[in-house]
């Protein structure tokens, strides 16, 4: 509130005349009646602080946009075509949604239904999974599981448990996730034995570093061709977003 208040006031004195906005030469008397004319107009107008902060908020959020986007195209490519990352979805589809998740979130349990809906109904979305564990070392067990079983089994398998993970209920120990492997069918010791593969710690550390540049604090965290939209999208939202990228390109 104070820092929003210094601005207002800076904007205030910035409207007054020249002569009267050098602020460090008033004299006591001059800077008490600047004061009191600024508390006065607030007083009597005090919508136009409101306005003020609105102007204000507008512009923080339009420059965080203009952030993203600068740092997304500085990091295409480790968004976009690395190696590290599975890509589900249709491969050559010309919009790709990135998103970096974590097993244990909440919201992106939430939205891992509509993630796959979004890729089903529209046919052409390319689809980066990011593993990103940042909730605890259940997530990063998760997270070194799901790795593990795309380094033994490949990405089909890599799949079929990152989708039963996101549904799975209570901890996720070493013992339920083999548990579930093998419920469905994938060859859990495989699993286990690739656990401690290379690949599967410079997955994440490479995740990691890359939302450290990004500066990602949370998931689900998606990015849509240049945009990245932090949290929790609904269905309907991410195909508004889709369908204005679509119409930007063209």
């Amino acid at each position: 509130m104070l820092k929003h208040l210094s601005a207002f006031a800076l904007t205030c004195a910035m409207a007054l005349p020249a002569a009267a906005t050098d602020l460090d030469n008033l004299t006591d008397a001059e800077r008490e009646a600047f004061r009191a004319e600024v508390r006065s107009y607030l007083v009597e107008n005090p919508e136009v602080l409101m306005e003020a902060f609105a102007v204000l908020e507008q512009r923080q959020a339009e420059a965080e946009v203009e952030r993203d986007a600068m740092a997304v195209a500085a990091n295409a490519n480790a968004l976009f075509a690395s190696a590290f990352d599975v890509v589900l979805g249709n491969p050559e589809g010309d919009i790709t949604v990135v998103e970096f998740m974590d097993y244990r979130c909440g919201f992106c349990r939430r939205a891992h239904p509509e993630v796959l809906d979004l890729v089903e109904l529209d046919g052409n979305i390319r689809l980066v999974v990011k593993e990103f564990p940042i909730l605890g070392e259940q997530s990063v067990l998760a997270s070194r599981f799901a790795i593990a079983t795309r380094v033994a089994l490949g990405d089909e398998a890599y799949f079929e448990i990152f989708d039963a993970m996101m549904t799975m209920r209570g901890d996720m120990t070493q013992p339920a996730l083999m548990a579930l492997a093998e419920g469905l069918g994938l060859d859990s010791a495989a699993i286990v034995a690739s656990l401690d593969d290379p690949l599967v710690r410079q997955t994440i550390d490479y995740n990691r570093a890359l939302g450290e540049r990004l500066q990602i604090s949370g998931t689900p965290t998606f990015v849509f061709g240049d945009q990245m939209v932090r949290g929790y999208v609904p269905l309907d939202g991410m195909l508004e977003i889709v369908a204005m990228l679509r119409d930007d390109a063209q």
